[in-house]
């Protein structure tokens, strides 16, 4: 027998140490655990002979935190972490650490690399402000490295925290044992390579400027990573708050919370309902679109089942409740949500990749460099200078730089395209995309119903068809109703007034128009209709479109057909997708024909149709065991979790904030075209990290044999700290340049 925990992991600071926390777990007997770094979580799966507590002791030995989560008894948003109890949250903290950093250590630097500036005594003034950067500022890497230390693992901040480390305790045995706190000390702007024992240098200002440029880049990467929750808190938030129950045949508003099953409760026109239950009496329109994600409302009566936060669109309902809290439909949705975010892979960052190699590498070169110039007879007094070198030198300040400032020029010229970026992890998934799975109504189509033909019966005139059904339908306020008003007040300019005007449940609705009784909806209201329009009745349904009969004085006048229209651009979009590798699928709840016809008019091939939100969900987890890496592009409530299952998550800046904080690239215009435009920028991006990651290792690798030879001066030092930030940040700046594939830029924000 099995079950289950969620535990809440503290410590982590990258995506190695999810990856260690997951591998302790899943050692243990009957265990499958799954850590995910952006939430701060682990999914256990455990048998018998295994207990929560066995849990915690396994992720506490390894070094970190933990605590099983709570279950919350409503489906109610939980505080954002961090923000509990007035608790200063994790990036709030960070960016105070970073702020006072910075502002200690530009006077550091100035001074270090000015020797105009260089007054008596200024390598004091340097040591007081840089003191508390590098070993209060740099907390959070010297921390992360003992963690590393105890497994045997380096990562970034290991690199960090010994070449931080090294700089700031060389510089505390040159200000006190060597020469370099004699009064009138400089160091010359020279790069003369020349040895020296290293006892007049001190390295303060690249141990501080690392150390903050670093701090930069760590609470860049926070930030991104908060809004991991944002998601969750917004898909509940969607609840309704208060609702009104029948007590005593008396309605009495009460919160949602206190609604049990069994309960009677009202809910008027526009109103969400309150939770799941069965319509007792009244009949109405209700827009499913939260689950179902389509345009047409979904007509209810007695006995009929209605979903939480769906909204009211017609008549007053009563309704039982037969689900409250954590059971609903929505609370459900919740769940697939954090459970696909928490199955979602974390990439290592590339950085972490990178220092897992060169770290060990610079340690041995430093150790050999030690017992180099032992063996020559140098004596510690020479060798121990050359060695603490190599670490100095081999701690590039331009690693905090190269993801950031790649991103910050990244993510504005996407925001320029209407592509919002999240954070640095959707690269890292981005370079791999071959299928992107596209949801269809609000992405592929408008997400609006609207007129597409009117077929008039033998003699009949089709404009005042539409005339008159579109005076009776202004009365309505049915999506279908509207869509038929707008196109006759498009064609027909003024609409005449309609008396007498009624609805039928479910069928249609009736009135006067011009002193003839007519009548629109579905044909058993209207009547039989003939021959020609069975068949335009008959190609509706196999289209997936909604026909809609016209009737006055006894005959059926003519059918209106409506529908989902395709956006102009889905179907440039879907080539262009396909021109960068992608294979498109179309994976929507509505009806398969309709599905068919979408697909068949944009170009694509692959159609799942009529689909759950949980199994849109599965759709995607189907498609990544196959060995494929997908991205999703959604826009509403039901495609929340499957944009967070998927390895990339596109939302549709016109859809739902459940959908965009679910997703990992915003499209700011609802242009599906953006999505091939993101795709290739993000690719562009991961391309210039690399490149920035590069270069911040090569000027310093370059300096290393200068430093083992101990031919290393402060100047030669910062000299190859400055070249590669400048290099870095140059890099980046190429990203301004990137421009959308052409015919896209009419979809590019201004500005």
């Amino acid at each position: 027998m099995t079950a289950q925990v969620e535990l809440t992991i503290g410590g982590m600071t990258c995506a190695s140490c999810a990856a260690r926390i997951e591998k302790k777990l899943n050692r243990l007997d009957g265990v499958t655990a799954t850590v995910n770094y952006a939430t701060e979580k682990a999914r256990v799966v455990y048998g018998d002979g295994v207990t929560p507590e066995d849990l915690v002791a396994t992720v506490e030995r390894t070094g970190y935190t933990a605590q099983p989560v709570r279950p919350r008894p409503e489906a109610r948003p939980e505080p954002a972490r961090g923000e509990e109890d007035g608790v200063l949250r994790p990036d709030a903290a960070l960016r105070t650490r970073l702020v006072v950093s910075a502002v200690l250590t530009v006077p550091v630097v100035l001074l270090g690399m000015v020797p105009a500036l260089q007054f008596d005594h200024w390598q004091w003034l340097s040591l007081t402000l840089a003191a508390p950067v590098v070993v209060w500022g740099g907390l959070p890497f010297h921390r992360a490295a003992w963690t590393n230390l105890r497994h045997g693992a380096a990562t970034m901040d290991t690199l960090v925290s010994l070449g931080t480390g090294a700089a700031f305790l060389w510089s505390l045995y040159a200000l006190f044992l060597g020469t370099a706190g004699d009064p009138g000390m400089t160091h010359e702007f020279s790069l003369a390579v020349t040895r020296t024992d290293g006892s007049g240098d001190v390295y303060l200002e690249a141990a501080a400027g690392v150390t903050t440029f670093l701090l930069a880049g760590r609470y860049a990467e926070a930030r991104a990573k908060r809004r991991a929750g944002s998601a969750l808190r917004a898909l509940l938030e969607m609840g309704a708050r208060e609702v009104s129950v029948l007590r005593g045949g008396a309605e009495t508003r009460v919160p949602v919370d206190a609604l049990h099953p069994g309960d009677l409760f009202v809910v008027r026109p526009g109103e969400r309902v309150a939770t799941d239950g069965e319509v007792v009496e009244g009949s109405s329109a209700v827009d499913a679109s939260m689950l179902t994600g389509e345009p047409v409302p979904v007509e209810v009566g007695p006995g009929d089942a209605v979903v939480g936060a769906t909204v009211n669109a017609g008549g007053r309902l009563v309704v039982r409740a037969t689900r409250v809290g954590a059971d609903t439909q929505l609370a459900q949705m919740a769940r697939l949500v954090e459970e696909a975010q928490n199955g979602k892979a974390q990439v290592q960052r590339l950085a972490d990749r990178v220092s897992g190699v060169f770290v060990p590498v610079v340690l041995a070169l430093a150790a050999a460099t030690l017992g180099f110039w032992i063996g020559t007879g140098a004596g510690l007094a020479g060798a121990f200078p050359a060695a603490v070198a190599v670490l100095i030198i081999a701690c590039p300040c331009a690693l905090g730089l190269a993801t950031p400032t790649a991103l910050m020029v990244g993510t504005g010229r996407g925001a320029q395209l209407g592509i919002l970026v999240r954070g640095p992890e959707v690269l890292e998934s981005t370079r791999r995309v071959d299928t992107v799975v596209l949801d269809k109504t609000g992405t592929v189509t408008t997400g609006r119903m609207s007129l597409v033909d009117v077929v008039a019966a033998d003699g009949e005139d089709a404009a005042e068809v539409l005339r008159r059904a579109g005076a009776l339908e202004d009365a309505s306020e049915h999506p279908i109703a509207a869509a038929v008003a707008t196109a006759a007040r498009e064609r027909a300019g003024t609409l005449p007034a309609v008396a007498g005007f009624r609805a039928e449940a479910g069928l249609g609705v009736r009135g006067t128009v011009e002193g003839t009784a007519v009548v629109v909806g579905r044909p058993a209201l209207v009547g039989a209709p003939p021959a020609e329009l069975t068949a335009a009745v008959a190609a509706a349904d196999a289209a997936g479109r909604t026909a809609v009969a016209v009737g006055w004085d006894g005959a059926v006048r003519g059918v209106l057909v409506v529908a989902d229209t395709v956006k102009p651009t889905s179907a440039a979009a879907v080539r262009q997708f396909r021109d960068l590798g992608l294979r498109p699928v179309l994976l929507t709840g509505d009806s398969a024909a309709a599905a068919r016809a979408v697909a068949a008019e944009v170009g694509i091939d692959d159609v799942v149709a009529e689909v759950l939100p949980q199994e849109k969900v599965d759709a995607v987890r189907r498609l990544q065991a196959e060995g494929h890496t997908v991205a999703m592009v959604g826009d509403g409530v039901n495609d929340a979790a499957a944009l967070a299952q998927a390895d990339l998550g596109l939302a549709m800046g016109t859809g739902t904030d459940v959908a965009i904080q679910a997703s990992d690239l915003t499209l700011v215009r609802g242009d599906l075209r953006a999505a091939a435009d993101a795709v290739r920028l993000a690719r562009r991006t991961l391309a210039v990290i690399k490149g920035n990651l590069f270069w911040a290792f090569a000027y310093n690798v370059a300096a290393i044999p200068l430093a083992m030879a101990g031919l290393l001066n402060p100047m030669i030092a910062g000299a190859a700290m400055a070249l590669s930030s400048v290099f870095v940040v140059t890099n980046s700046l190429r990203l301004r340049r990137f421009a959308p594939l052409p015919g896209n830029a009419t979809s590019a924000v201004p500005g």
